[in-house]
């Protein structure tokens, strides 16, 4: 460590904020209100939709940005308002929809949607697919069908994915680097909520990282200013780009190897660690 301090301290949901049965634990909540009363930026950076943040950012009372859909959408909850929203290319994404298609998978779009009420755009809910399925029988009621989301998708789109068993997302993910090379941001990962695996879709260049970027660009925060914890492929980039990036100890082991420092697990409030290595 440093003597530098930290003002920034960027954080996974799923396996990083939540231990294993989905909880903030008190240890961890109250340790990240030592952080912000420090003068630390506490910033959510997660894979999830942004409905789904709003939950977590009340329970810790933050008042700053969320960066979520890994990094293709950042709003603040204050008011709802946009800061930043992707830019996906009609033409790229035709090309990925048509991909996923043609490899017999369904595509789930997001937009920036909150305000209309619905999280993501979906072709059809009636799948024989389980991994899908699980996925729409989890989400009710949070979709808008949109027939002709292959050919001609709705205006708007930021993210994507696709879902399956995980040798065929690692398939998919292959395939549309092939067909797309450099033109688009893929990783496979599996939520802990559901049994089947994601293949994530965005721009090339949108990340966890580059959504923190653009928030410690508007408060003049240094990326040796910042601290980012997570867990999965989708960390990575923030947990190589912060100055102190900090694997969970749950972390996949290429997380692991990215990291400059492993922290305890979820399930032993690993968060609590991180904000005592901040706060020194």
């Amino acid at each position: 460590m440093r003597s530098m301090p930290y003002r920034l301290l960027a954080i996974d949901i799923d396996g990083t904020l939540l231990n294993s049965r989905e909880e903030v634990t008190p240890a961890t909540r109250d340790a990240l209100r030592r952080a912000i009363d420090r003068g630390i930026h506490v910033v959510l950076a997660t894979g999830r939709r942004y409905s789904r943040v709003l939950p977590y950012v009340e329970l810790l009372s933050l008042e700053v940005p969320v960066v979520t859909c890994a990094g293709a959408l950042i709003k603040h909850p204050a008011d709802h308002r946009t800061l930043f929203q992707a830019d996906f290319k009609i033409d790229v994404l035709r090309t990925a929809l048509a991909t996923v298609d043609e490899a017999g998978y369904e595509s789930i779009l997001y937009g920036d949607t909150y305000h209309e009420g619905f999280d993501f755009y979906c072709r059809r809910i009636e799948v024989e697919q389980p991994e899908l399925a699980e996925f729409y029988s989890m989400n009710p009621d949070f979709h808008r069908l949109c027939p002709t989301l292959v050919t001609d998708p709705p205006h708007g789109v930021f993210a994507a994915f696709a879902m399956g068993t995980r040798d065929q997302m690692l398939a998919l993910h292959t395939r549309l680097q092939e067909r797309l090379p450099g033109l688009l941001y893929t990783h496979v990962l599996r939520s802990p909520r559901y049994t089947g695996w994601m293949c994530e879709i965005a721009p090339a260049g949108v990340t966890k990282w580059s959504g923190i970027q653009h928030l410690a660009d508007e408060w003049g925060i240094a990326s040796t200013e910042i601290c980012a914890v997570g867990d999965d492929v989708n960390d990575i980039p923030m947990i190589e780009g912060a100055g102190l990036g900090v694997a969970m100890g749950n972390a996949q082991e290429e997380v692991k190897a990215a990291a400059d420092r492993i922290a305890p697990k979820h399930d032993e409030d690993g968060l609590v660690q991180v904000v005592e290595w901040l706060l020194l």
